[in-house]
């Protein structure tokens, strides 16, 4: 689980990052961020609409993607991210899933995926 200083948790944030962050797609997600000052600590926001699936299906990519940004909290600051799920992440696989937040967050901080 995220701490709530990792947490984007206003409607106004949400809003912000989506409507005025930078952009990138993958396969599986869409991410927006925005940088913030260098010491904050990374704040990722997750969303995932219906058409993704049902309830449950909702709720389990929302925790897999919350559980893949976990470490990156320790290795990125100063950015806020928000990740939007595209249907095709309910039947991804962890490694496929993992994969892909770790490339999208590090793109959006500037820093090559390894």
């Amino acid at each position: 689980m995220l701490a709530k200083a990792n947490r984007v948790v206003s409607a106004p944030d949400y809003r912000r990052l989506v409507r005025t962050g930078r952009r990138s797609k993958g396969a599986l997600t869409l991410a927006y961020a925005r940088r913030t000052q260098p010491e904050d600590p990374l704040r990722i926001g997750v969303i995932v609409a219906k058409n993704v699936g049902k309830a449950v299906t909702r709720n389990r990519v929302r925790r897999r993607i919350k559980a893949a940004c976990f470490p990156l909290t320790a290795e990125v600051g100063g950015l806020d991210v928000v990740l939007r799920a595209l249907p095709p992440a309910r039947d991804a696989t962890w490694d496929e899933l993992s994969g892909e937040v770790r490339r999208q967050v590090e793109t959006l901080a500037g820093r090559r995926s390894s």
